[in-house]
């Protein structure tokens, strides 16, 4: 009889474009949200939380991605004797589920309907450096108003929700532009419906990336790009191209020198009028709450989604340098980006339904957190209270359970407690800021020994003698007064 091959064990990796989260970042992640949660509950936002999956129909289009062509969800076919089950797929964003719940329950939500909702969201694109097919997003959206006091009231939340987490004024600064303000300039230009116009709007979305020279180029016959391949351009004259330009360099000291400069690329256009109508309107709208151009501005090189907003587009892009990978300086970026989009629900009533949103980067502006000093350093742990005499294992308990019906996070050491130092050992690897420490003469007299962690680690770095007679790492204390010198101590860390 053939020998039986033995099953191979699995490879303890994770899978290609996944990550894993561990105590701190998850605890920083809960703790960013829940206060973007409470900006837009401030606001009057009800949270929404709708199924991680949808079916392929309901989701629609597929994020476009270049090197997997209409790949850009993790889907799956039910199964059906007849090959004919429903296709389903992660959600890859949160804005395609609110359209399918909202055309579902119209009926029974109130218009305009104002949701937020967070969660991780999964996209099936090819990885790399900081890119991951799982990663998190935070929403808010209203949908059922043609106002544009909705779009004004989302830049002004955005704005409130970034000095919320930590990022202050100076820092950050939110962007408007107008997708109609574009319509028109591609009205002036003569440039209609199909391959070409899309080719113009793919151009523009670059003018982050090459500049004015870089998308008049492209515009035209083509350029040289930096690794020095040729890329072919639109082929639009000179003439042609000059709305676009002024468009994207129409930018002036103020609001009403911008606005000027864009009624000027636009001409006689009325879906161009139309979208700086809405921009001064909104302009109008943020001055009078005091939302000033050092924190919202109106900005036209903010050209990122025109091919999928219907009109106001919007941006929060943060204005500090931090350090790339090989130390050169650089802004850090956008983390957030919305806008009015108000075809989505028409998929599936026909009717078109107006809708405004935005959706921020969640995991890009922990990092910014992390970079600007704000978060990232290391979690406090559990105070842990030492085993010494595993027959009195019940008083062990009751120790841990007064610190914690006092709020104080605590736990018994569980491990084998024959060699006490593996049991510090553990505490430090847990960052604990307390030892509580009981042996039998410790029982026996109603004491514990409190060992003042985060002291000791000071003490083995650099604290002085003085210091370490002030404040000893290791003493003793009644029974009775363990909690209180506990607190003591961890609160003294926290102030320090």
């Amino acid at each position: 009889m053939a020998k039986q091959k033995k099953q191979p064990r699995p490879k303890a990796i994770t899978p290609k474009g996944f990550r894993d989260y561990f105590g701190a970042e998850v605890d920083e992640r809960k703790h960013m949200l829940d206060q973007i949660a409470a900006v837009y509950h401030r606001y009057g936002f009800d949270a929404l939380e709708s199924s991680a999956v949808e079916t392929v129909e309901a989701l629609g289009k597929f994020l476009p991605d270049v090197d997997r062509p209409n790949e850009g969800v993790f889907a799956w076919q039910e199964f059906d004797e007849k090959d004919n089950g429903d296709w389903m797929a992660l959600r890859y964003d949160l804005t395609a589920p609110l359209a399918r719940v909202y055309a579902q329950h119209r009926n029974d939500l109130p218009t305009p309907y104002r949701r937020y909702a967070m969660g991780p969201v999964w996209r099936n694109e090819k990885p790399g450096p900081g890119r991951f097919r799982q990663f998190y997003q935070c929403d808010a959206d209203t949908v059922g108003t043609a106002s544009m006091a909705a779009d004004a009231e989302i830049c002004a939340m955005l704005a409130d929700t970034l000095e919320t987490v930590g990022i202050p004024r100076g820092d950050y600064l939110v962007r408007v532009n107008n997708r109609k303000v574009m319509n028109g300039v591609l009205e002036v230009m003569g440039v209609g419906e199909g391959p070409e116009r899309d080719a113009v709007l793919r151009t523009i979305d670059k003018f982050d990336k090459v500049g004015e020279a870089g998308v008049r180029e492209l515009l035209g016959k083509g350029r040289l790009d930096a690794s020095g391949a040729y890329i072919d351009g639109v082929g639009l004259s000179d003439e042609q191209a000059e709305p676009v330009l002024a468009f994207l360099t129409s930018k002036g000291a103020t609001a009403e020198e911008t606005l000027t400069n864009l009624r000027a690329a636009v001409g006689e256009s009325a879906i161009g009028a139309e979208g700086i109508a809405e921009l001064e309107q909104i302009a109008d709208l943020l001055a009078a709450q005091g939302y000033g151009p050092d924190r919202i501005e109106i900005d036209p090189s903010v050209v990122r989604g025109l091919g999928y907003y219907t009109g106001p587009v919007f941006e929060a892009e943060l204005t500090f340098e931090i350090q790339d990978e090989k130390g050169r300086p650089r802004q850090f970026g956008s983390v957030a980006g919305g806008g009015r989009y108000d075809d989505l629900v028409k998929r599936f009533t026909g009717q078109a339904v107006p809708a405004t949103g935005v959706s921020i980067g969640v995991d890009r502006l922990l990092a910014a957190l992390r970079a600007k000093g704000r978060m990232g350093g290391k979690a406090v742990g559990p105070v842990v209270v030492t085993v010494m005499d595993k027959s009195r294992l019940a008083d062990y308990q009751a120790m841990v359970s007064d610190l914690r019906n006092a709020g104080i996070r605590a736990e018994v050491y569980l491990g084998n407690p024959k060699n006490f130092g593996n049991q510090l050992k553990y505490a430090d690897k847990r960052n604990s800021p307390v030892a509580v420490i009981a042996g039998s003469d410790e029982f026996d007299a109603g004491k514990v020994q409190i060992k003042d962690l985060v002291l000791g680690a000071k003490i083995a770095e650099s604290a002085t003698l003085e210091e370490w007679k002030e404040r000893p790492s290791q003493f003793e204390c009644d029974r009775a007064d363990m909690v209180a010198r506990v607190r003591d101590i961890i609160e003294g860390s926290d102030d320090g």
